[in-house]
């Protein structure tokens, strides 16, 4: 079944602000310094229960934990994977879009410098079942008695793990992919058997990069497609779906790979729905790839109709012409209101103010609301 029967819902991409105490806690134990665990379980559980409440508050349907216990959306794995190792190299040292603009490039670059990501030197086994069973009480404890009706929870993709955390010991690619894929599995279906909705985080299938060691005639979006089908080929189609983005900075991004150019790849993905940018002035107009191409019967779209990366407030006027686009050409009933990335992507990286953040969301509600009562009412 198709998530807006009635009207169109609302969700985000999965992280959301957190507090300053619970950023430290992070950030220290990504460190290695020592940490008290008794005041960290307590922290998170009750920053997982002021997120659910904050998104209820702001009119979100489809509501997480705000990926609270997550130093990041892809490296927290570090921590639940066997076969990574302590020395953490940085990640973002580059963009190729601001290659272009050294000027800008000398401005942005330092709020990623402490964001760093270990490297696979063994073998890979899956040892985070009791973090995941941690991040499903928390969640399940939070949402009771608040009045929402669904609740997801984001995870790592295998290729977005192979995308940046990089590969010393596999033989290959796609080995390493491998590899990942059946670790991982198990924090999939302990999400999905916990009732709750699975989101794969997929950046990494917004650009066909090459790989080394790559089979040849595969391409780099097929063979993660391949990898991420694999891992969740025991959860239903229909209780999960996927996100992808082209990295959440602010920056021209002039050399993102265009939607259309990927979609049909894309869509090959199990997740039931698709979770795009569509709010950035480099993707809004994608809206407009659905009208020749067709979303497969069962799938479903969740268009950003807020940005991440600006702290303008949208106005839902606005949230409600971006939903009606997108209902036009796949039809109402596939229409779910999303961010175009997450709030809180990195801990300790705040692009856009923790209060903005929540007013945007509800923004995003209110004009979902709108759109729903012209699209209900034809």
């Amino acid at each position: 079944m198709l998530p807006s029967q009635d009207r169109i819902l609302s969700t985000h991409t999965g992280s959301l602000p957190r507090r300053p105490e619970l950023v430290a806690e992070l950030l220290g134990q990504a460190s290695g310094e020592r940490q008290d665990d008794a005041r960290y379980a307590a922290i998170l559980k009750e920053q997982v229960a002021l997120v659910v409440r904050r998104q209820v508050d702001a009119g979100i349907d489809i509501v997480n934990d705000g990926e609270a216990g997550k130093i990041s959306y892809a490296t927290y794995v570090a921590g639940r994977l066997t076969g990574f190792s302590e020395e953490a190299k940085p990640r973002f040292t580059s963009f190729p879009d601001l290659a272009d603009f050294p000027d800008y490039a000398e401005r942005v670059l330092p709020q990623f410098e402490s964001v760093v990501a270990p490297v696979c030197d063994g073998p890979i086994t899956y040892r985070g079942e009791a973090d995941v069973a941690r991040d499903i009480a928390n969640l399940g404890s939070a949402v009771s008695g608040t009045g929402a009706r669904i609740a997801f929870m984001p995870a790592a993709s295998p290729g977005v793990i192979a995308r940046f955390m990089d590969n010393h010991f596999y033989p290959s690619h796609e080995a390493y992919l491998e590899a990942i894929a059946e670790a991982m599995k198990v924090e999939y279906d302990a999400i999905h058997a916990a009732g709750l909705i699975l989101q794969l985080d997929c950046p990494d299938l917004t650009g066909n990069r090459p790989v080394h060691g790559t089979r040849a005639g595969t391409s780099y979006i097929d063979l993660h497609i391949e990898a991420l089908n694999h891992a969740t080929r025991d959860i239903p189609a229909e209780r999960m779906r996927m996100h992808l983005c082209w990295g959440n900075y602010e920056g021209p991004h002039h050399k993102d790979t265009p939607l259309q150019a990927i979609i049909g790849s894309v869509l090959k993905a199990r997740p039931a729905g698709l979770s795009i940018e569509a709010s950035n002035p480099r993707h809004a107009h994608e809206w407009n790839v659905f009208v020749d191409t067709k979303l497969p019967d069962g799938k479903y779209v969740i268009p950003g109709v807020v940005d991440s990366t600006s702290n303008f407030i949208e106005h839902p006027e606005l949230v409600a012409q971006r939903l009606e686009r997108f209902a036009s050409v796949v039809g109402r009933e596939r229409v779910v209101a999303g961010s175009d990335c997450g709030f809180g992507t990195f801990a300790g990286v705040s692009l856009v103010d923790g209060e903005i953040a929540w007013a945007k969301l509800a923004a995003m509600a209110q004009g979902a609301k709108l759109a729903s009562r012209a699209l209900w009412r034809r």
